[in-house]
């Protein structure tokens, strides 16, 4: 429940900073999604929140080659690793790294020690397996054999499946040697006497990962429809799971029977022969070689090959890890859309670790499906692992090649920095509130620039023996440490909280806007958040009303408290400030425009942060609006008269506003349509307009049978004349004439 709360609390913060200061805050850190922003050393981050001591990580060797695919030990320690490109075989004692074999090909991208110390390395592309023999007579070159570069190893080829590509090898308790290869999805068997046969024929294009179980058995996986076969000694497979991801990149069996299996890629149709694309980088060491990746149509989408291009990218989807119990049943118990998956193994404890890129880390798994982010390697990505003595691991890396030991037993001390937490303003530090056990010291400094390198304080430490407070000076930006010590019990860090209280700032304003004919429409009242909880600001909804007039403003303050509002207005020529609304929380107001009397005027709107201080301790900003016109009066319309002229009728009448000048007039005669008219001068841009038209009576309104429209001695016919007149604000009057005949 802690966590699921954690995540919708940091859900709602991406959308808005706290909005409801009301005095002291605090910043919080101990779901996963806040600690992993940290830097971990010796640490470890729990999935469900928290941090305790990881197991020791040291540093044995680094090679002068980039890559290394894979690695195995024998019971003393010596270690060999596989790399490339050029292909190269390491041997590892005492932390120096020294070439035993160094073939023609790119890749060496396997290998393995059997029980009395024989090396077996397949190399790629078009590559072959080889077979080192330690032994003091220097190797003789004959056809077929690769020159060792220490002369105490022995080399020659020991099988050539004609495959394009080997990508794993394994061997059972008999001593046979199996090899995974593609592009035909084959497994060769070579036994101890030499001999070599297809072991097991796939209908997948690759054979990716090979293991044996404690009964003998072959456990493989495919790449391109992520296919897991069990085959018996005597050669019979079973599909014990087909994964949602294209391609099995690794493979672990556990004490338990349980078979643990990682996937990558999204599953696409089409099978086929991968393409190597072949460029030339600078390595870390100064040298260049060769670097490998497959592409095309059939491609493994995750090999370790794909780590040569720098431009590969993450499949699609990221990375997954299944459990299949016992008996048959998968589960899936991790998953990361960031992360892939490159190794598997499991540690003297039984836990299971995954060894990823393209950031270096390790994660152990619970088969509960909880994770610790257990260690960072210096290195891009983790991409074997092979048992050390005592019940620990060794690990190779790759972007750089590096080899590494985990041990068993946890770090003596760990160290665990916080990511840089910024208060938004000059702030004061209070205590700190620490939920954890063990022994663990807790530090704090702070700055007023984002990079701590950059002139902040020393590290401070922060005593809860005593008080709890934070020593560092008041600033902007602030960051704790913990230092963790082994001890009884273990040390375990659940959670820290940083109470602080920000300097109080005055509101600022953006803008403020007036819109004449517009109203908005009252927002629903909710409780108010409370403190440290998000509020958010809600658009109003708004309508054209010709009689109101809208005010809306935008302001914002760095401490986030709580505002209220007061708007005042003044008139033209006026100097003092007339209270329109106070005690306002919403960002707008509308008000009737009747209001006001027709003439200018500017708004000002004064904001203060005092619900969120004690009474004295309030700010207030205060900005005023553009000039604005409000005009509600409709023009008049005077001495309107109409007669008989020329056959036509002559209409004259003057238009008069209070406030603005008249926009347009119109006529109509007998309920006709509206007809627009001229003033004298023509231009209409006073208050005052005059105006003196002849208008024509239209054909359809004259007495039947009369010879034109003008009026006869006698007549008795009379017509009704109506003119309306509009101000700039579309106020509108109107008046009418009736005109009769003499």
């Amino acid at each position: 429940m802690r966590l699921a709360r954690c995540l919708i609390f940091l859900c709602l913060i991406a959308l808005s900073r706290f909005a409801v200061a009301q005095g002291t805050r605090s910043w919080e850190q101990s779901n996963f999604e806040g600690l992993v922003k940290g830097t971990a050393q010796g640490v470890a981050i729990l999935s469900g929140g928290g941090l305790e001591l990881a197991p020791t990580f040291t540093p044995l060797a680094t090679t002068p080659s980039t890559y290394i695919w894979s690695i195995a030990a024998e019971r003393d320690g010596t270690v060999y690793a596989a790399a490339g490109s050029p292909a190269r075989i390491y041997r590892i004692a005492e932390g120096k790294p020294e070439v035993i074999f160094a073939p023609q090909e790119l890749q060496v991208q396997a290998l393995v020690v059997d029980p009395k110390g024989v090396i077996y390395a397949a190399t790629n592309p078009d590559g072959k397996i080889y077979k080192l023999v330690p032994g003091r007579e220097a190797a003789k070159k004959t056809d077929g054999s690769s020159r060792a570069e220490n002369s105490q190893w022995n080399s020659s080829v020991y099988f050539d499946p004609e495959s394009k590509y080997i990508w794993d090898l394994a061997v059972d308790d008999a001593g046979n040697l199996y090899a995974a290869t593609g592009d035909q999805g084959q497994i060769f068997r070579i036994t101890p006497q030499g001999q070599h046969s297809v072991f097991f024929k796939s209908e997948e294009a690759h054979i990716r990962v090979l293991a044996v179980d404690a009964k003998g058995n072959l456990i493989a996986g495919s790449d391109g429809s992520g296919l897991v076969y069990r085959i018996s000694p005597a050669g019979e497979s079973f599909v014990l799971y087909s994964a949602p991801k294209k391609e099995i990149t690794a493979l672990a069996i556990g004490r338990d029977g349980n078979i643990y299996v990682a996937g990558a890629g999204e599953k696409h149709g089409g099978t086929g022969s991968p393409s190597f694309s072949i460029s030339v980088a600078t390595s870390p060491a100064g040298g260049t070689g060769p670097q490998i990746a497959p592409s095309g149509p059939g491609a493994p989408s995750a090999v370790p090959m794909a780590l040569g291009n720098p431009g590969a990218a993450t499949p699609t989807g990221g990375s997954e890890i299944y459990r299949i119990s016992p008996d048959g049943s998968p589960a899936r118990i991790w998953s990361s859309r960031e992360d892939l998956v490159y190794a598997l193994a499991l540690d003297g404890h039984g836990r299971l670790l995954a060894g990823t890129g393209n950031h270096g880390q390790i994660f152990a798994v619970d088969p509960t499906g909880a994770f610790r982010d257990l260690l960072t390697a210096a290195a891009s990505q983790v991409t074997a692992f092979t048992p050390a003595p005592q019940g620990g691991l060794y690990v190779a890396t790759s972007n750089l090649g590096k080899v590494f030991l985990v041990s068993a037993n946890s770090t003596a001390q760990g160290t665990y920095t916080s990511d840089v937490f910024d208060a938004h303003i000059f702030s004061r530090w209070g205590r700190v509130e620490f939920r954890g056990a063990g022994t663990v010291e807790l530090f704090a400094r702070s700055g007023n620039v984002d990079n701590p390198d950059r002139n902040w304080s020393a590290w401070k430490p922060i005593d809860f023996k005593k008080d709890g407070l934070v020593n560092a000076p008041p600033a902007r930006f602030i960051q704790w440490k913990a230092v963790m010590h082994s001890g009884d019990p273990a040390p375990r860090l659940d959670s820290v909280r940083l109470n602080y209280l920000p300097k109080n700032v005055p509101p600022e304003f953006d803008d403020v806007t007036v819109q004449v004919g517009m109203r908005y429409q009252p927002l629903p009242k909710v409780p108010s958040p409370d403190v440290n909880q998000p509020r958010f600001d809600t658009p109003p909804a708004s309508t054209r009303d010709r009689d109101s007039v809208g005010v809306k403003w935008n302001v914002h303050d760095d401490n986030d408290d709580q505002m209220v509002y007061s708007v005042y207005y003044r008139g033209d020529g006026e100097t003092r400030w007339l209270l329109l609304k106070d005690n306002l929380v919403d960002k707008f107001y509308s008000f009737d425009a009747t209001l006001l009397p027709d003439g200018g005027y500017t708004v000002k709107v004064v904001a203060s942060d005092a619900p969120s201080h004690s009474p004295g301790q309030e700010l207030t900003a205060e900005k005023e609006s553009e000039r604005f016109e409000i005009d509600t009066t409709a023009p008049r319309i005077e001495n309107l008269t109409a007669a008989y002229e020329s056959g036509q009728l002559r209409v004259r009448f003057r238009a008069e506003d209070s406030f603005s000048a008249i926009k347009r007039a119109e006529f109509s005669i007998d309920a006709s349509d509206w007809h627009f008219v001229e003033p004298v001068g023509e231009i209409s841009d006073s208050k005052t307009e005059t105006y003196d038209f002849h208008a024509a009576i239209p054909a359809d309104l004259a007495p039947p049978g009369a010879p034109d429209p003008s009026p006869s001695a006698g007549s008795q016919e009379e017509h009704v004349v109506i003119v309306r007149v509009y101000d700039r604000y579309d106020n509108v009057s109107s008046e009418k004439v009736v005109v009769r005949a003499r």
